[in-house]
């Protein structure tokens, strides 16, 4: 097939990060985290997101409690992820580097939750049963852009509030509530929550362009809400995308939890496949592929259906209990759908080409990237070149896009 040839490109993000995680937190810690009487109970929230130096910060806080002579342990605060049982969100937790050696202290995982109060609303407080039987709990997360709502608030501490520490029924919960009502929800349940005394304090973090942490707050229950809100905006400006708005095809070389809550950034391909929302006008991608299934991603494949085909390698890779679950829960079923799927990358590729109906296959608009993550590196086709050289350095002269005898595409995009 005649297929355009493409350019290795570079793109130019603000390099802004904290040099030194370990020391800005024990700063941060010493500074704003509460005095705590010793020997108390501390449940520190940890999630299923890919975050960089994760066990580093995590040891951190706990090694600073340590020295407060109190006893830390983690919570696996992950909803309905790793399938919504102790067994997969502690398999998770492992993935992602967290082991009682790695953190220095014990790692708990429940599906059971309590409810602790009601909101004015009628919301329901749902909180991990060993989370609220602990003294205190410390909430953190990563503070982002959300792929299903806008608001004030997004993805951070309070949604890590409702939907971590709520397990499943707090996940149902919330998604009940729709898109447009998402944002206030978190806000008023969170908020609520906060109320209760039970959490001592908040960890913030915003990642730059680049996945690594720019910002790292520790922030007074009564302050989360106002100071999530200004972390979020300082998020945006970080939040890495492509550089072309329009695009006959996209092909990503890999989807997974680790890099996204849907697999596949919404915010960076531009669908969101939930019934009754509008989809966003911009970025416009006729065709998306996705070649592969993150091994960090346990199976779970939530928001294969973003993408219009795939591979038999990523079919055979499917979890299906996990990634119905994760769907059911979130009740956007259209994310597990899935896509059309061919044997190889080469003739999945071929397929999305052929299903446009353009006569001079050269000419398309094409660009193909590891992750919706990580977009420092990616390739497009050499006739976009001119509309990437303000946001992008050019790496490369033009080649052709490079198969194996078996169809496999043999092209790096994590070239550092």
């Amino acid at each position: 097939m005649n297929l355009p040839k493409l350019v290795h490109v570079k793109q130019r993000f603000p390099q802004t990060k904290l040099e030194n995680i370990e020391l800005h937190l024990k700063e941060e810690l010493k500074r704003n985290l509460p005095p705590i009487p010793k020997g108390k109970s501390i449940a520190i929230t940890v999630g299923s997101r890919g975050i960089s130096d994760r066990v580093l910060i995590v040891k951190t806080v706990v090694d600073h409690l340590k020295e407060m002579e109190c006893s830390p342990f983690i919570i696996g605060a992950m909803g309905s992820h790793g399938g919504g049982t102790p067994e997969g969100q502690l398999d998770v937790l492992h993935s992602l580097g967290f082991t009682e050696e790695t953190v220095g202290c014990p790692i708990v995982t429940s599906s059971e939750v309590l409810e602790v109060g009601k909101t004015k609303n009628g919301f329901t407080l749902y909180c991990d049963k060993y989370a609220w039987e602990a003294d205190g709990i410390i909430v953190m997360n990563r503070i982002k852009l959300h792929t299903a709502f806008r608001g004030p608030n997004e993805s951070g501490l309070l949604k890590m509030i409702t939907v971590g520490l709520g397990k499943v029924k707090g996940a149902n919960q919330l998604h009940r509530q729709g898109p447009s009502n998402m944002s206030k929800t978190i806000r008023e349940v969170g908020g609520d929550f906060l109320k209760t005394g039970k959490v001592i304090a908040g960890i913030g973090i915003v990642e730059n362009s680049f996945d690594e942490a720019a910002n790292l707050e520790v922030i007074l229950p009564d302050e989360v809400i106002e100071q999530e809100q200004k972390l979020l905006e300082i998020a945006k400006s970080y939040f890495p995308r492509i550089p072309i708005e329009e695009l006959d095809l996209l092909v990503i070389k890999t989807m997974g939890k680790n890099y996204s809550g849907t697999g596949m950034d919404t915010n960076v391909i531009g669908r969101n496949k939930i019934f009754g929302s509008p989809e966003p006008e911009k970025p416009s991608y006729k065709r998306i592929v996705v070649l592969d299934l993150d091994e960090a991603s346990h199976g779970n494949a939530t928001g294969i259906g973003l993408a219009d085909l795939t591979t038999e390698r990523l079919y055979q890779k499917l979890d299906k209990q996990k990634t119905y679950l994760n769907c059911l829960t979130s009740t956007y079923v259209q994310r597990g759908m899935i896509p059309l799927v061919l044997p190889s990358d080469q003739e999945a590729i071929a397929a999305a080409v052929q299903s446009l109906g353009i006569d001079n296959p050269a000419s398309l608009r094409v660009a193909v990237i590891e992750n919706t993550l990580e977009l420092e590196h990616l390739y497009v086709s050499e006739n976009m070149v001119d509309e990437v050289k303000d946001k992008a350095d050019i790496q490369s002269a033009p080649f052709d896009i490079p198969f194996t005898n078996d169809g496999a595409l043999n092209l790096d995009t994590k070239v550092h």
